[in-house]
């Protein structure tokens, strides 16, 4: 929290040129492009939104989810007499930041859970991925895996509606007992295994029959973040081929199921949240989906737990980028503040524009999420993977930049900016690193004729405002037609920077009436003069003649 009146005459020097201390962070009054992007995708979850910030964005949210990045999880395997419990211990800052989130509808609100306070929807459930990722993104893990699990657990019909109806309470319960004891629940995964990586079709966990779709598992899983979830999708080799099962912590009559937790990961980033690798000792699952049907199955959670890791890294550079210009506003160099200095302003500019195009881009892709034509879903599978994999790349970049505007105090943990730059390249590679989505991206333009041609649509709407834009998506076109694999990151950037460069033109940044000093048609000629047509160096903060990089800092 922040300190009670703290000294400034020291007994050497006074302190003097430094910003004053942070109180409550105005993630929705400070944050206009967020306001415009949710009255246009999601104008019902407006108010609940801003409440949620208002509860992330308080001192002492923020301190228990700095406790909870301080204060990573302990393994526990055994109790003290040597009996196998494999639980994890957390600090008390964890199960507030999970609490909360549940509590605002991070893990229901795309579904409209019963005590989910958003409105159903995807955008506005991405505009809260976007919110808590500023604070606490490891803690979004957990909560993004069990709105990602309700589809498929959905499908699952009467055998899982004990699971359906706890993922969806909006309750966090940390509880560890059965699943029908608990007021809330959530749902992980488990699905990598070491000798197949992403190509899960080589797993090797078997399943033997036991009883009408159940099964007893033995295998490995490399990778099972938040082992502490109270059921895991996981994919396992039964006679019809690979199979999805949902495997709980606790079997129907009671036990603890037999899995054991072989160690924690021992991470970069995302220190809060509990990644792990498991075992199957004879582990008890029911089947859920068809048998042999379990890749179709589980892809369903994968695809929607995409749209998050397309959306966290947005957060992670506006709570950058939020950081640098309080920092660049609060202190002076040459007698003027450092946002008042050109060079500054064109940097901090800059990065607005990657900004405030990802975030107007993974909106968009959230608002095809809750279409219900076939031409929604269609964009939202391609666009999604567009967006996972450019967000992904850029973030990195930004966070560093963002890190360096405030000198040596950047590289200090007293500041947010390690942690988020730690955190940075993680979505890039949770649910399929970059060349996986490349590659997924070409299979859908391959396979879905309907896909390509709602993605050029999209991009299509902005033609005949800029001619620059115009030649680009000429180019765009021709090279979609049968493109080569090595082409696939070329494709992918080239489709990521039109369809936010289209999203610029064709709706405002900021509210109507909010004023005109970062209007839309600013901010989409600065973007396409940059990342369109190439009129930019090598770094941010290399804008061209004619862009006003002072009112592109000003939306920060």
């Amino acid at each position: 929290m922040t300190p009670l009146r703290p000294r400034a005459e020291l007994a050497t020097h006074d302190v003097s040129n430094q910003p004053e201390p942070r109180d409550a962070l105005a993630l929705w009054d400070g944050d206009a492009p967020l306001r415009a992007a949710v009255a246009r995708t999601a104008p019902r979850a407006a108010a609940p939104l801003a409440a949620a910030a208002a509860t992330f964005g308080a001192p002492d949210f923020r301190e228990a989810a700095r406790d909870a990045e301080r204060n990573p999880p302990e393994l526990r395997p055994f109790d003290r007499a040597g009996r196998r419990i494999d639980e994890v211990a957390f600090h008390p800052g964890y199960h507030k930041v999970m609490a909360e989130g549940a509590r605002h509808g991070f893990s229901a609100g795309a579904w409209a859970g019963a005590d989910s306070p958003l409105p159903r929807g995807h955008a506005a459930h991405a505009a809260m991925v976007y919110l808590l990722s500023q604070v606490e993104p490891g803690a979004c893990c957990p909560l993004t895996m069990t709105s990602a699990a309700i589809p498929p657990l959905r499908a699952g019909g009467a055998a899982f509606e004990t699971w359906t109806k706890g993922a969806m309470s909006g309750v966090y319960d940390p509880a560890s007992r059965p699943a029908p004891e608990k007021a809330g629940l959530t749902i992980g995964m488990a699905m990598t295994e070491k000798q197949g990586g992403s190509d899960v079709r080589a797993n090797a966990t078997l399943a033997e029959p036991d009883g009408d779709d159940a099964a007893i598992l033995t295998g490995h899983k490399w990778f099972c973040s938040a082992p502490m979830c109270d059921g895991f999708l996981t994919l396992a080799q039964e006679e019809a081929g690979l199979s999805c099962f949902l495997v709980p912590r606790w079997t129907p009559d009671g036990a603890r199921n037999r899995i054991e937790i072989q160690r924690l990961k021992d991470k970069l980033g995302n220190k809060a949240n509990a990644s792990s690798e498991i075992e199957y000792r004879g582990a008890w699952a029911q089947r859920l989906g068809a048998p042999g049907r379990g890749i179709p199955t589980i892809i369903e959670m994968v695809h929607h737990t995409r749209l998050d890791a397309a959306m966290a890294p947005v957060g992670l550079t506006r709570r950058a980028l939020d950081e640098a210009a309080w920092w660049a506003r609060g202190r002076s160099a040459f007698q003027k503040r450092l946002i008042d200095q050109p060079l500054m302003e064109s940097v901090l500019g800059d990065l607005a524009l990657d900004w405030i195009g990802a975030l107007a881009l993974v909106m968009r892709v959230g608002q095809a999420f809750d279409g219900s034509s076939e031409e929604d879903r269609a964009f939202a599978r391609i666009a999604v993977a567009i967006a996972k994999y450019w967000g992904n790349k850029r973030a990195p970049l930004a966070i560093v930049e963002a890190m360096e505007c405030l000198g040596g105090m950047g590289y200090v943990e007293d500041t947010p900016m390690p942690m988020l730059y730690r955190e940075a390249p993680l979505n890039g590679i949770w649910e399929g690193s970059g060349n996986v989505i490349c590659l997924d991206i070409l299979r859908a333009l391959g396979r879905d004729r309907l896909a390509g041609e709602v993605l050029l649509a999209e991009i299509a709407g902005a033609r005949g405002r800029d001619a620059r834009y115009d030649a680009a998506f000429e180019d765009l076109a021709a090279r979609l037609v049968a493109p080569p694999e090595r082409e696939a990151r070329m494709l992918a950037e080239r489709m990521a920077i039109l369809l936010q460069a289209s999203l610029l033109m064709r709706f405002p940044v900021v509210e109507e009436g909010a004023g005109a000093g970062a209007g839309a048609e600013g901010v989409a000629d600065a973007f396409i003069a940059t990342r369109v047509a190439g009129d930019w160096g090598r770094s941010f903060g290399t804008l061209p003649q004619g862009v006003d990089a002072g009112a592109l800092a000003a939306l920060i």
